[in-house]
């Protein structure tokens, strides 16, 4: 019964993306469309599989930045809404500086990283995945962390519990939805703003580079290949966020 609940589920999106993607080819095709205008799918997939090889080291560049990004802004971002949950007035003060500084356009901080660092470095664009991070992970968890029912709160403090036990007992278990919905944003953004802050400097060896290497050179079939690469890795990490879902709470059932 799972095996064929789960093959409902799969099936009309699948379906759907079969028909966009024989529409796309018939458009293309029929109205003769130029290959610089728009490349067909046919020559999108022709592409992926001849430079599967660089694909694959560009996606290798580009998900490590984004897997270091991701796991420092999770930490760091945890661990923030626990002391903003702990000190209400830190969060005051905090919030608005860290809602302003995601306000910032990626590629004026990224600039700014690239003159800080060498342009061997890595780092300006895991910083940049670490701060889009740590503000999604931060503002779930600590939403989880704070809006707990009163009811619950109150029947700890009838039992005399600490502010420790009940952080543990009833804030945490609370937060841990919050989380998980945090990273299923927070995996595919990852993703998404490496490969984005190469596109302003840096070393030309991520996904983002060879996408706008291969617009510049009128190479559109080639580019979007890249592109699909960077949206299978994007599923990459947005399958593991729900496995890692999955895991948490068969762990916690058991």
């Amino acid at each position: 019964m799972r095996a064929e609940t789960r093959i409902q589920r799969i099936m009309p999106p699948l379906i759907f993306g079969v028909a966009f993607l024989l529409l796309w080819e018939a458009l293309v095709k029929g109205f003769n469309l130029k290959p610089y205008f728009l490349a067909a799918p046919s020559k999108i997939i022709e592409q992926f599989f001849k430079n599967a090889s660089r694909i694959w080291e560009a996606s290798a560049v580009s998900g490590t930045n984004a897997l270091v990004g991701l796991i420092v802004g999770t930490v760091l971002g945890i661990a923030m809404s626990f002391v903003l949950s702990r000190f209400r007035f830190l969060g005051e003060l905090i919030t608005p500086l860290a809602i302003s500084l995601n306000a910032i356009p990626i590629f004026v901080l990224v600039a700014v990283l690239n003159n800080m660092y060498s342009i061997t470095s890595e780092i300006p664009r895991r910083f940049m995945v670490t701060l889009v991070v740590y503000f999604i992970v931060l503002v779930n968890v600590a939403k989880g962390l704070t809006q707990v029912r009163s009811t619950h709160i109150e029947l700890m403090h009838s039992y005399a519990a600490s502010e420790f036990s009940i952080m543990r007992k009833v804030r945490v278990p609370n937060a841990v939805p919050y989380l998980f919905t945090a990273l299923k944003v927070a995996a595919p953004a990852s993703v998404i703003t490496a490969f984005v802050s190469e596109y302003f400097g840096g070393l030309q060896n991520g996904l983002g580079s060879r996408i706008t290497n291969n617009i510049a050179t009128s190479k559109n079939a080639a580019a979007w290949a890249y592109v699909f690469g960077a949206c299978l890795l994007g599923l990459v990490f947005y399958t593991l966020s729900i496995i890692l879902e999955s895991v948490t709470r068969k762990g916690d059932k058991k």
